[in-house]
C-alpha cells in the first residue's frame, strides 16, 4: 500500500500541486490578526524610555506623551505586517520554508507508523470479516451473474 499510494514523490507533487493552485495552502490572515499590537507598542516605548532618547522624553511628559501615536501606530504596523506576508520575497521564502520534500517525508513515515499500530491491532477474524466485506461490496455482481450464468448453464446441460 505504501509503495504504491503514499509514495514520497506522489506526497511531494500533490502539495506543490496545491502550492501552484493558488497560494491557499497557509492563510496568515488568522495569525495577523492574533498579534497583539498594543504589546509590540508596549514594548516599543519600553525601548525608548531605556535608550538615551527616555531621559528627554521624561522632560516631555515622558510615556504619556506618546499616547497620541498608540493608534496611528499600531495600525501602521497591521498595514506593514499584511504588506510584508502578501509580498513575493515572503512567499519565497515561506515556500522555501515549507519544503514539500521534508513534509511527504514526515507524512509518510506517520502513515505507515499509523498502518503499522492498525495491523498490529487485526486478528485473523477480522481480517476475514474485511474481506468477505469487500468481496461482497466490490465483487457482489461477480457472485448474483454467476449464479444466473451457472444456472443457466446447467440447465441447458441438463436437457441436453
Amino acid at each position: 500500500m505504501m509503495e504504491q499510494f503514499f509514495t514520497e514523490q506522489h506526497i511531494e507533487q500533490f502539495i506543490e500541486r496545491e502550492e501552484q493552485q493558488g497560494g491557499k495552502l497557509l492563510n496568515l490572515e488568522p495569525l495577523l490578526n492574533a498579534v497583539d499590537y498594543d504589546k509590540i507598542y508596549e514594548s516599543l516605548v519600553s525601548s525608548i524610555m531605556e535608550s538615551s532618547f527616555g531621559a528627554m522624553l521624561l522632560m516631555m511628559g515622558g510615556p504619556e506623551a506618546l499616547a497620541p501615536l498608540k493608534e496611528p501606530f499600531t495600525e501602521k504596523m497591521r498595514v506593514t505586517l499584511t504588506e510584508m506576508v502578501d509580498s513575493e520575497v515572503f512567499k519565497t521564502a515561506l515556500s522555501h520554508g515549507l519544503n514539500a520534500h521534508k513534509i511527504s517525508v514526515d507524512i509518510v513515515d506517520k502513515i505507515e507508523a499509523v498502518i503499522d499500530k492498525r495491523l498490529a491491532e487485526l486478528t485473523p477474524q477480522m481480517v476475514k470479516e474485511m474481506v468477505q466485506a469487500i468481496i461482497h461490496e466490490h465483487l457482489g455482481w461477480l457472485v448474483v451473474w454467476g449464479g444466473v450464468f451457472g444456472g443457466i448453464l446447467g440447465a441447458l446441460f441438463a436437457f441436453a
